[in-house]
C-alpha cells in the first residue's frame, strides 16, 4: 500500500480512542518507523503492521486472512493510500506533466493505488463487516479538491513557458472526485448490514511548503492560513466512532472555509 503521508496522523487519531490499528505499506522500513514514531505515545501492543499492496487483490485477502486468523476483526477501513504528487520547497509539484503530454502509465498506476484501491479494500473488508451482521465504517480520505478543480495559478513559476508551468495532474482530480462517488455508493450499498461510508476530504496541509505557494494558498483560503497536521485528528475521531451513527453518504469537506469563497 503506497499510503499518503498523513497515514501516520490518522493512525494517532484511532489510538487516542483507544483502537487497534493495522497499518498496511508496501514498504517494510516505512512501516517499521510510523509504527516506532506511534510507539513513542501509544501502546504498542495495539499497533499492527501488515505489507500489502492496495491495488493487488490477492494482498489484499492475504492481509484479511491474517487478520482473521489472529481473532482480529475490521471495524473501521480508511482508505488513505495515494501517489500523491506534492508541492515541495519552491520547486512546486513533483509530478509536472501537463494534461497535453500526461503519460498513460501514470494515469493507471495513480489511479490503481488511489482509487482501485479504495474500491478492492472496501470490497474485501466491507463485506466482512456486512457478512456477519456487525456493521462497521469506511472512511475515504479524499480532499477539498474533490468539490473543485485545482488553481493551477498556484503552481505557476515565473520565468517559465506554458507548456513548461507545472500542474496538479489530472489524477489527482479525478481520484478524489472518485472517492466521494465511491463513498456515495457504499453508503447505501450495506445500510441495511450496518455499514456506514463517509468521505474527509481536508484542504492544504502545511509541510514545508514553499513561501511563495504558502501565501497564494492562503490568500484563497477564509481563515488566511493552512492546516496544521494534527488538525484532521478530531474530525477523523468522530467520524470512524458511534458519535456519528447516523452520518452516512457524506463528503465533509475541512478547508479552512476555502471552498465557499
Amino acid at each position: 500500500m503506497r499510503q499518503a503521508c498523513w497515514g501516520g496522523e490518522h493512525a494517532a487519531a484511532l489510538l487516542e480512542s483507544g483502537a487497534t490499528v493495522v497499518l498496511t505499506d508496501i514498504d517494510d522500513s516505512k512501516l517499521a518507523a510510523t509504527r516506532a514514531s506511534l510507539s513513542l505515545n501509544a501502546d504498542p501492543e495495539r499497533i499492527v503492521v501488515e505489507l500489502m499492496d492496495v491495488s493487488r487483490l490477492d494482498s489484499i485477502q492475504a492481509v484479511a486472512k491474517n487478520l482473521a486468523n489472529t481473532g482480529r476483526r475490521v471495524d473501521v477501513l480508511v482508505n488513505n493510500a495515494a501517489i500523491d504528487p506534492r508541492v515541495q520547497g519552491d520547486l512546486g509539484v513533483l509530478e509536472t506533466s501537463r494534461l497535453e503530454n500526461f503519460p498513460l502509465d501514470q494515469w493507471e498506476s495513480q489511479l490503481a493505488v488511489g482509487l482501485t484501491g479504495a474500491f478492492l479494500c472496501s470490497q474485501v473488508f466491507g463485506t466482512a463487516m456486512a457478512r456477519d451482521g456487525v456493521g462497521g465504517v469506511i472512511l475515504n480520505i479524499a480532499s477539498d479538491l474533490s468539490v473543485f478543480a485545482p488553481d493551477q495559478r498556484l503552481y505557476r513559476k515565473k520565468g517559465l513557458a506554458y507548456d513548461m508551468q507545472p500542474v496538479k495532474p489530472v489524477t489527482y482530480s479525478v481520484i478524489k472526485a472518485g472517492l466521494a462517488g465511491l463513498t456515495r455508493y457504499l453508503a447505501t450499498y450495506w445500510a441495511d448490514l450496518g455499514v456506514r461510508a463517509n468521505t474527509l476530504s481536508p484542504g492544504g496541509v502545511f509541510n514545508g511548503q514553499g513561501e511563495e505557494f504558502v501565501q497564494r494558498l492562503n490568500s484563497l483560503i477564509p481563515l488566511g492560513r493552512m492546516a496544521k497536521r494534527d488538525e484532521y485528528r478530531a474530525a477523523l475521531q468522530f467520524l470512524c466512532s458511534d458519535a456519528s451513527s447516523y452520518l452516512n453518504g457524506q463528503n465533509i469537506v475541512i478547508d479552512g472555509g476555502r471552498s465557499v469563497w
